[in-house]
């Protein structure tokens, strides 16, 4: 059945291109411009067929973003000139690797290159004005909100037991970017801060959120060790 699947989706994709260049060769229309774009999103199509087919062919979804994201890349170029087309690869591929992990919650890596490649989007997406400092701005701030998020998400503590508990560490890194991509954010709106003292002011910052999640860590390690009470009755 698999396999048969497979060749009716094999067999439309060699109608479809034969039949374009058929009209290209009559002269009825251009169509060496289509096929490109038709064989990346017929490789695409056939990846995602493989991810929605099995749980385990969660790693389908990475390439049949990527090859989807190519399609449209190109035919976003080629109906606008250039613009919003890179974007679109990011963003393809960012809903790519946040499939893999809905699928598979035990993948929760893969939802940090989805948060990198939905900044770059956003990035690549920015008018021509808003290029420099706002662009720095809104790649810290990606990336803090991606560890944001992924500290949000609950895990398993091992493989052998159903107990899950959220990770700690993404804050470090989140409230880093976080304190950078404010800073670049007052120097957009030009409440300028001297460099002299935004670096230091983020070896503060950093220190201070290492302080605190040592000081989480502790305490969790000793409710651990201590254990649930003695139960009345």
């Amino acid at each position: 059945m698999k396999s048969a699947n497979a060749s009716v989706v094999a067999g439309i994709v060699l109608i479809a291109l034969g039949v374009l260049l058929l009209l290209d060769r009559l002269g009825v229309m251009d169509t060496a411009a289509f096929v490109a774009p038709l064989i990346f999103a017929a490789v695409g199509v056939l990846f995602l067929s493989l991810f929605v087919r099995r749980r385990e062919n969660w790693w389908a979804a990475i390439p049949g973003s990527v090859f989807l994201g190519l399609a449209a890349v190109i035919t976003t170029t080629q109906l606008t000139g250039g613009a919003w087309g890179a974007a679109f690869l990011f963003l393809f591929m960012g809903a790519g690797f946040a499939a893999v992990f809905l699928r598979e919650p035990g993948n929760w890596w893969a939802l940090i290159p989805s948060g990198v490649m939905l900044t770059l989007a956003v990035i690549v997406a920015l008018p021509q004005e808003l290029q420099g400092t706002p662009t720095a701005a809104v790649l810290f701030l990606g990336l803090a909100a991606t560890f944001g998020v992924l500290s949000l998400i609950p895990v398993r503590v091992d493989d052998t037991s159903s107990h899950t508990e959220r990770m700690k560490w993404p804050l470090i890194p989140a409230g880093i970017l976080t304190v950078m991509g404010l800073i670049f954010v007052l120097q957009a709106t030009a409440l300028l801060i001297p460099t002299d003292f935004a670096f230091p002011a983020v070896m503060i910052v950093a220190g201070a959120a290492l302080v605190v999640y040592a000081y989480l860590a502790h305490r969790d390690g000793r409710q651990k060790a201590q254990g649930p009470g003695p139960r009345a009755g």
